[in-house]
């Protein structure tokens, strides 16, 4: 119950942090649009083919849930394996899976709501093979198609799944879990954002402070509006 208590209270403490983002999130895309010099065309146009052929994908080609389903389940073992935990008796089908987990938290749990590991995995192939064979940095935008599509794969499943009554999200209540998630998602797609925009990260940093401080003060002129319209106690 404690437990319980203290994850709705963190819920909480994350949504002004979940709407200070949003905001950064709405400069960052700002600023690319009015000055898009660091990120070449090709790459940008590469990123954005690969975002486009995914939505055809999910909205005229039958779903491809059990692909979803084992890289939940993968989520799940790899962080479990970060947290110093072992995995094992993976199981998928079209109706669902499940994977056993000798560790358990709430990252091990929310992970596939929030790490999308087929992009993590091309990034991971993308930064070795550039590391070993220099001669393929000029495929980047290859591997870029690949991250548009594979991080819009994420986001489409996540929004998806989310509708239903997941047990993941009760385990841990809907407002903790919602917010970390909303909170994870909106970081990486900013930070993202900023690596190939002209901006950087101090100033974005700086930028969601002093959103957070703006926020801040709203809530306090707020409460003093409030407390001149209540009644005086007596």
């Amino acid at each position: 119950m404690k437990w319980r208590v203290a994850k709705f209270l963190t819920g909480l403490a994350l949504l002004p942090l979940g709407v200070a983002l949003t905001m950064t999130l709405w400069r960052v895309l700002v600023i690319l649009a009015q000055a898009p010099t660091r990120l070449p065309l090709v790459h940008a146009f590469a990123t954005v083919a690969g975002i486009v052929i995914w939505i055809i994908i999910w909205l005229f080609l039958p779903p491809l849930t059990r692909t979803y389903v084992l890289g939940h389940e993968l989520t799940h073992a790899f962080w479990a394996v970060l947290f110093g935990g072992k995995a094992s008796r993976l199981r998928v089908s079209k109706g669902g899976g499940s994977v056993r987990v000798t560790r358990t938290n709430a990252w091990i749990t929310l992970s596939p709501y929030f790490f999308p590991l087929y992009t993590f995995g091309v990034a991971l192939v993308w930064v070795l093979s550039a590391w070993v064979f220099p001669s393929v940095k000029p495929y980047a935008p290859i591997f870029l198609f690949w991250i548009g599509l594979t991080w819009s794969f994420h986001l489409t499943f996540t929004l998806r799944f989310l509708t239903y009554r997941q047990p993941d999200i009760r385990e841990h209540g809907r407002l903790f879990s919602y917010t970390l998630i909303y909170v994870l998602n909106t970081l990486s797609i900013a930070a993202a954002l900023v690596a190939v925009s002209t901006w950087n990260f101090p100033d974005a940093a700086a930028h969601l402070l002093d959103n957070l401080d703006q926020l801040s003060r709203a809530a306090h002129t707020v409460y003093e509006w409030a407390l001149t319209r209540l009644p005086p106690p007596g």
